[in-house]
């Protein structure tokens, strides 16, 4: 069944790409900023914003490749 797909899979490869870049942006700004108006962060307060960078990066790349690379061939 050709083109039977219920999903839209663009804007889920833009948005996917969008989630990654805003939580990279938002972890990297909340650590530097952080550090500059506090000077040493608590330990979660740390892994959180090193958490959201890592995660921010790898949903950035691996979104447009899933939604619209490979999912498409697939359908």
């Amino acid at each position: 069944m050709h083109g039977s797909s219920q999903f839209d899979y663009p804007t889920l490869a833009k948005g996917g790409f969008l989630l990654g870049a805003s939580l990279f942006i938002l972890g990297a700004l909340g650590e530097i900023i952080g550090h500059v108006l506090f000077g040493s962060l608590p330990g979660w307060e740390a892994t959180l914003f090193f958490d959201m960078v890592v995660l921010g990066v790898l949903i950035g790349l691996i979104s447009p490749f899933v939604f619209g690379i490979f999912l498409p061939l697939v359908d």
